[in-house]
């Protein structure tokens, strides 16, 4: 059973306790409160679409928040449909290390999971 607590539901995106904590860190080294992460979905990729993933202090009228142990993450309306119901992690491993959506939503991904397809 997924944990209420978690940042979103199923309307939204949830986040791992990796991935706030690596939030934190990125902001923290920007020294600006304002700061948050950026969710968003392009056309692109080897499997039709790519997610992008950047800090950003602007908030645009499009956008839709979500909120959880002091992080705050940024999706516009369009690509949330994309990604409704995703988590985000943050992974470590012999890759390198990077932020990953396991997306519901997907039908297809690519191999290094950074595009996928509905």
């Amino acid at each position: 059973m997924p944990d209420d607590s978690a940042l979103g539901t199923d309307q939204g995106v949830r986040l791992t306790d990796s991935a706030i904590m690596r939030i934190n860190q990125l902001v923290a080294a920007e020294s600006n409160d304002a700061m948050m992460l950026r969710i968003t979905i392009s056309g692109g990729g080897c499997s039709g679409f790519q997610y992008g993933f950047a800090l950003d202090d602007q908030r645009h009228d499009d956008d839709v928040y979500f909120e959880r142990d002091g992080v705050t993450v940024a999706v516009d309306e369009t690509s949330l449909e994309l990604i409704r119901g995703a988590e985000l992690d943050y992974v470590e491993d012999m890759m390198g290390a990077y932020f990953a959506l396991k997306n519901p939503n997907a039908a297809s991904t690519c191999g290094c999971g950074s595009s996928f397809a509905i």
